[in-house]
């Protein structure tokens, strides 16, 4: 290390300031994306005190920094999970179709806003939302719909639904059971992160208390009963979006699940019973050195955690298991091909980085919901980058390098000053009642916001090398006539159930609810029984009451 160091200075000296008089760097200090700073050159330096064996390990070892599996992509490529779902349940069902025809192998639901916060199509808050960001999902009808022609013991669906996603697994299970696929064989993920959710995104229904409740109830009957789904999908990927930077990313997103553990082993759970299922979801941003850094950083962090803090005993309750999207922030309606650009780059680094599975976004994205046409190129960009690019031919390819190394060790540290701070205010829950992870993510957006506008970030097309441009064509539009459909369902539904039977298991649930008991079974017979979405959140809404959010100064 002597040697690198002296030898280092005399490049300085020698090399760099000559060249430096000649030809001035482009800028006064080099950043990441982040705001981190980016040194002209890595070297052994950087990462003096890297222990091999502590630090980085083999893949499928602890603490699992480069990766979870020990062969990685080359026994298994990550899911190819297009993200989908627009209009009624029928038009979502022909786009699954067309993905898998297309190479997808995984779906992923996105559901309109009415669903999202427990209202049924009909209700007056609902009117000019129905289908528009998602699919409108009222009841099991629409769910068995969706899922129609689709063999639940075939595929691995991973569903966006929080507030209200123990509603929406209970429709999952009882889809299954009509289609004769018991509990047990069923694979896939619920987002049920609610604590983002006040965090970022703004679709919470329940206060925090009832709301960590529903979520290890969920916890517990899955473990029992839906041993192959992921109970939660611990998301820092609408953290992102909302403008944070990647330690920020990782640290909130990691002192979330933190919060989740905390509250399952407080209602009696073995740590080694859930963990094995808790998932993760983060963004890929433009920055590709930082974002590969960002995911091994999260990945040993969480390992860390699990094992120094909660003496986790079995090797899967260590992995941290993540599923990506590119970044939706990160793509303009300014020269919108640019986006597939974006999109590559921001693939590749989640692939570098180790992803279990990965959803690609499409160009148009910025304008609208992806058409046929750019959704069909948003899934080539996986399919290129699996089987021509060369990176899943190795296991960890960027490991070793100089950069990369001391960007993880970054990464780590700060994220790890985050959930300490955290610990400080009393976990996740209290510093978002005080505003306190809110307040840092709009201050990191602020001060990115600052740089594009002043020129420092250079978003192309944007604040530089603009062009002149027609109008969009081809996007797609949702037909304002799907919210009367919708409401045309909903009464011929309640004209053919059993309604007294629906008031029946409504009046269980509202009980159920009442006491300690797990709701979930209540849930699953009162939406065998058709009741609604909206009628079940509504006797939770009664129960629990609704969540306010708190204000920041």
């Amino acid at each position: 290390m002597k040697d690198i160091k002296e030898a280092k200075k005399e490049w300085q000296e020698n090399k760099v300031d000559k060249s430096l008089a000649r030809f001035p760097e482009r800028k006064e200090k080099f950043t990441s994306v982040s705001g981190l700073e980016v040194e002209r050159l890595s070297t052994p330096l950087d990462i003096s005190d890297l222990d091999y064996n502590e630090d980085l390990g083999f893949p499928g070892m602890y603490p699992y920094t480069r990766g979870v599996q020990p062969t990685m992509y080359r026994g298994r490529l990550w899911t190819m999970r297009m993200y989908a779902g627009f209009a009624t349940a029928e038009e979502s069902n022909k786009r699954y179709k067309y993905l898998v025809e297309q190479g997808s192998t995984g779906l992923s639901v996105a559901f309109d806003l009415p669903t999202q916060i427990g209202y049924d199509s009909d209700h007056a808050l609902s009117q000019g939302e129905v289908g528009k960001v998602g699919v409108a999902i009222d009841s099991l009808k629409d769910m068995e719909l969706l899922f129609d022609g689709i063999p639940l013991d075939k595929v691995s669906t991973s569903m966006t639904i929080n507030a209200p996603a123990a509603v929406l697994l209970a429709m999952y299970i009882a889809v299954a059971e009509k289609q004769g696929v018991s509990e047990d064989k069923l694979r896939g993920t619920i987002q049920n992160d609610i604590l983002k959710e006040y965090i970022a995104r703004g679709t919470y229904i329940f206060p925090t208390e009832p709301s960590m409740r529903l979520i290890t109830n969920i916890f517990e009957y899955c473990s029992k009963n839906v041993p192959k789904w992921n109970t939660i999908s611990i998301s820092g990927y609408h953290i992102r979006e909302a403008g944070s930077t990647a330690a920020q990313e990782v640290g909130f997103t990691l002192a979330d699940g933190i919060a989740y553990v905390d509250a399952a082993i407080e209602a009696g759970l073995d740590v080694d019973s859930f963990a094995p299922r808790l998932s993760f979801f983060f963004n890929a941003h433009n920055d590709l050195f930082e974002e590969v850094a960002k995911y091994r950083a999260a990945r040993r962090l969480w390992a860390r955690i699990m094992k120094d803090r909660y003496k986790a005993e079995n090797p899967k309750s260590m992995m941290l298991k993540f599923h990506t999207q590119t970044g939706g922030s990160t793509l303009t309606a300014q020269q919108s091909e640019n986006n597939i650009v974006r999109v590559a780059i921001q693939t590749l680094a989640a692939v570098l980085g180790g992803t279990q599975s990965l959803h690609t976004n499409s160009k148009d994205e910025a304008m609208a919901l992806p058409s046929e046409n750019s959704v069909r190129t948003a899934l080539r960009t996986q399919q290129v980058v699996a089987h021509e690019s060369g990176v899943t031919n190795t296991v960890d390819p960027l490991a070793g390098s100089y950069f990369v190394e001391a960007k993880t060790d970054e990464i780590e540290k700060l994220a790890m000053e985050y959930i300490e701070k955290i610990d400080e205010l009393g976990g996740a829950p209290k510093a978002i009642d005080k505003g306190y992870i809110q307040k840092e993510i709009m201050d990191a957006a602020y001060n990115y916001q600052k740089a594009v506008e002043s020129g420092e970030e250079v978003v192309v097309g944007v604040n530089k090398f603009q062009a002149e441009e027609e109008a969009p064509k081809g996007l797609l539009k949702v037909d304002p006539k799907v919210g009367e459909m919708q409401m045309k369902k909903i009464d011929q539904l309640k004209e053919e159930r059993n309604n007294e039977e629906v008031k029946t298991k409504l009046e269980a649930l509202r009980k159920a609810c009442e006491t300690e008991e797990n709701v979930m079974p209540y849930i699953i017979e009162a939406v065998k029984e058709y009741a609604t979405l909206g009628e079940i959140c509504g006797v939770m809404r009664e129960v629990f009451g609704e969540y306010e959010q708190a204000v920041m100064l």
